[in-house]
């Protein structure tokens, strides 16, 4: 019997790019506030709307742009002009929009996990804006399932492969979220996959599960075929 038995897949930063959109806009927002505030204590203060809002708004480009009209509203007392407020409408629309670009052996990857196992799209965010995302990226049909879930925990992974395989213990996840997507798939008894991106959201990061024989960090997808054959051939 193979060791493995079902394969997740993270979207965002794993399969396609994203936080690069994120960071142009933030850079956006900068300018448009140069006036009122200095970039870094206007960053600060975004994030921390951002950490606020995620039980309200989610995950998502949505959830941003209230977020950065909110920090706009409290760095200026009130006083953002409307066409401040416009420009940052403007560019969540523009990210709304913005074409997919995969990342290096993503589109390989899955196809290939998908030749031998079952495989999973497991991602947060907005429902629509993810579905948008996944039908642009050409690589629906490769997946047996896609689960778009408010919150990545212990509890999430093991209730969704228990579901689509065999339980977490006979699953992986693969993700470039150290918090989302790797340490709770460890803590749920199954491989967590480390992918580096190399833009990293600071409400994302967390610290590697380092002495659990069931965390892997890759280099890239490029080198995912291998690290399955090698765990479904390990004698032990």
């Amino acid at each position: 019997m193979p060791k493995l038995s079902t394969i997740g897949f993270d979207a965002d930063d794993t399969l396609w790019h994203n936080e690069r959109f994120f960071r142009l806009t933030q850079d956006r927002f900068a300018d448009l506030l140069r006036d009122y505030t200095e970039p870094d204590h206007l960053m600060e203060r975004l994030l921390a709307a951002e950490t606020r809002n995620i039980r309200h708004y989610g995950f998502g480009i949505k959830g941003f742009v209230l977020s950065m009209i909110e920090t706009a509203l409290d760095v200026t007392e009130d006083r953002v002009p409307p066409s401040v407020i416009r420009a940052l409408i403007d560019a969540g629309q523009d990210m709304l929009r913005h074409p997919i670009e995969l990342l290096p052996h993503a589109a390989e990857a899955v196809s290939a996990a998908a030749s031998t196992h079952r495989v999973l799209l497991i991602t947060k965010g907005d429902l629509i804006d993810q579905e948008r995302k996944l039908a642009q990226s050409g690589l629906g049909e490769l997946f047996h399932g896609v689960e778009i879930v408010s919150h990545k925990t212990r509890t999430t992974y093991e209730d969704i492969f228990a579901r689509h395989g065999d339980g977490a213990p006979r699953g992986m996840m693969i993700g470039n979220s150290m918090k989302s997507d790797v340490v709770p798939m460890v803590q749920a008894g199954g491989w967590g996959v480390h992918v580096p991106h190399g833009l990293e959201w600071a409400i994302e990061r967390a610290d590697p599960p380092a002495d659990a024989p069931r965390f892997i960090t890759l280099p890239d997808l490029g080198a995912l075929p291998d690290l399955i054959a090698r765990i479904e051939d390990d004698p032990t």
